[in-house]
């Protein structure tokens, strides 16, 4: 038996596996060659394509409009605020009492001082006849002492003087006597001490009318007039004093304006400050309007502004400025007077509306909504035109029909919305300055597309 050699038996085992391999590389190489044919008709299809839609003259005909870059745009915002009356009060009395008396109801307008509500004053009155009563009798007894004595009183004073004096000699004489009839012993020692004791007595009795006389004609001593002047002056401070308690029990409008409130009624005891009444000054109405700080450089005291209270516009003037941020909203507060035409129908509470324009720097390009569709990812995209490269082949056909239009190829371009104002968008993205972009029946459009533009 004849053996192989290991050459042969190694040629053998290569054998089938060069053919497995020329096996695949024929087939790769078939694979590729299909793909290359198939890219070629397609590309073939696409030219054919066209040239067939450049050549036609029933071309996809679309709106556009020639975007410009802008650099800035204009909101209008609006900020709300509250009417206010200039002046608002919720009256009371300053003491305590039982209400009796109510001049004015809810919706009446009143002038500055008039009388609105009273307590009972009864007792106030009774008490103040009493001190009247007082300071007419102090004020007598001072002018009897700023008078001084009359002369009836006088003449009077000196005739007691003489009287007793007269007595006095006829107990001096009883006396002489009656030490005599002592001596002898007529009488006893009690009837002689009777007559001395009588004698002391007229004695005492004519010291105390001369001293009254001495009074009367040196007059009424500056002590006793000061004095009586203070009582008088004392009895008036409190007869003021009852009065102003009186008026306190009355209130009276401290300004024109209407009755807002009314919170009692007659017959209720109230205490010292209770409000009673709120009263609302019936003049100029205000609106006071929160404003962002960055937009006060846009509105100074004095500038006229247009406010909307309701459905009706009103003229409104710029008074003041808060110096003050408030806290929660963070804004200053402005407050704009109304015109007196909003006096009769604008009403404290109402709403109010400011509408302020305010520039912001961004750059851009407007375009109207009916030109973005949706895109990917949350975006929004456009359908840009551009021009198409003209072959030899494409002029050939050009020039063999004159009418031809000229043709665009539609591209998409994403864009981002950055600002909504009415029926139109401004949009940044991958738009370039002065391109045509379709404004209108965009749902016929793909990408790729050859269009025209109307009127071309």
């Amino acid at each position: 038996m004849k053996t192989k050699s290991s050459d042969e038996l190694a040629f053998k085992q290569v054998i089938p596996h060069f053919k497995s391999t020329t096996r695949r590389l024929t087939l790769i190489g078939s694979i590729l060659l299909l793909s290359g044919l198939t890219i070629g008709i397609t590309r073939f299809s696409i030219e054919k394509r066209n040239v067939e839609s450049t050549s036609d003259v029933n071309l996809l005909t679309v709106k556009t409009t020639n975007v410009k870059p802008v650099k800035s745009y204009q909101v209008s915002r609006t900020y709300t605020g509250e009417v206010e009356a200039v002046r608002a009060s919720e009256l009371g009395f300053e003491r305590g009492g039982k209400l009796v008396w109510f001049g004015v109801d809810r919706g009446n307008r009143v002038t500055t001082g008039a009388a609105l509500a009273k307590l009972d004053t009864t007792n106030l009155e009774a008490k103040r006849q009493e001190l009247i009563a007082q300071k007419d009798r102090s004020v007598a007894v001072l002018e009897e002492f700023q008078t001084g004595p009359r002369n009836e009183d006088i003449a009077t004073a000196r005739a007691q003087v003489k009287e007793i004096e007269e007595q006095l000699k006829l107990e001096h004489l009883k006396r002489s006597r009656r030490k005599y009839l002592y001596e002898t012993g007529a009488i006893s020692k009690e009837q002689y001490d009777e007559v001395a004791f009588n004698s002391n007595a007229l004695f005492e009795r004519l010291s105390a009318a001369k001293s009254n006389l001495n009074e009367l004609l040196a007059g009424t001593r500056k002590e006793q007039i000061a004095a009586q002047k203070a009582a008088v002056k004392q009895l008036e401070a409190s007869i003021a004093d009852i009065e102003i308690t009186i008026a306190k029990s009355t209130i009276k409008a401290p300004f024109a304006g209407i009755i807002a409130a009314r919170r009692l009624d007659e017959g209720t005891v109230v205490n010292a400050g209770q409000a009673v009444l709120r009263l609302m000054e019936d003049v100029k109405p205000e609106l006071e309007i929160g404003i962002p700080v960055s937009l006060l450089s846009q509105i100074k005291v004095g500038n006229k502004q247009s406010v909307q209270i309701g459905e009706t516009t009103y003229g409104a003037k710029v008074s003041s400025i808060l110096p003050e941020i408030d806290p929660a909203t963070r804004t200053r507060t402005v407050i704009l007077a109304l015109d007196q035409s909003a006096k009769q129908s604008v009403a404290p509470g109402q709403i109010g509306r400011l509408k302020i324009a305010q520039t912001i720097s961004t750059t851009g390009y407007w375009l109207p909504i009916s030109a973005l569709v949706q895109g990917k990812r949350g975006l929004w995209s456009c359908y840009a035109l551009t021009k198409i490269e003209n072959s030899q082949k494409n002029l050939s056909l050009a020039n063999a029909n004159a009418n031809a239009t000229k043709p665009y190829r539609v591209e998409r371009r994403d864009v981002e919305v950055v600002h909504t104002e009415g029926d139109r968008v401004l949009v940044q993205g991958a738009i370039q300055p002065g391109e045509n972009v379709i404004i209108d029946g965009i749902q016929r459009i793909v990408p790729g597309q050859l269009v025209h533009i109307a009127g071309s």
